[in-house]
């Protein structure tokens, strides 16, 4: 069975950091690309990073390109955001999802539909 468990969420204060976490199982985490995704209250859900083990890639999205690092420990199958400087707009749940045939690259972008595994999300508050 496919599991994708994110944690790491809560109340940070702005400017504050959080490191997220990704905890998978039940496929062959390096031939998948892992993907981190935000859905703010009242906005559709969107695309913040992405990794690619096999082909030791990584993308995260322009806004965000400066204050959040996505990462993977292969050895566990878990795959890391690190958010510094997080700021009130940043507040939402932020989930992880796999898939085997999408991309991860500058070109091709994030994109929600062609992910077909999916974390529960684990909320992030930024909030003084």
């Amino acid at each position: 069975e496919v599991q994708l468990v994110e944690s790491g969420g809560g109340l940070v204060q702005p400017g504050g950091s959080l490191r997220l976490s990704c905890a998978t199982s039940g496929f062959p985490f390096d031939d998948y690309k892992i993907g981190w995704f935000r859905q703010a209250p009242g906005k559709e859900r969107e695309g913040v990073s992405c990794v690619d083990n096999a082909a030791n890639s990584t993308e995260t999205e322009g806004f965000w390109k400066h204050r959040f690092t996505i990462s993977s420990d292969r050895r566990k199958a878990t795959v890391f955001l690190q958010m510094n400087n997080l700021k009130p707009e940043d507040t939402a749940v932020y989930y992880c999802a796999a898939d085997l045939n999408t991309y991860c690259s500058y070109d091709y972008g994030i994109h929600v539909r062609e992910y077909d595994y999916w974390g529960r999300g684990t909320q992030v508050t930024v909030s003084s």
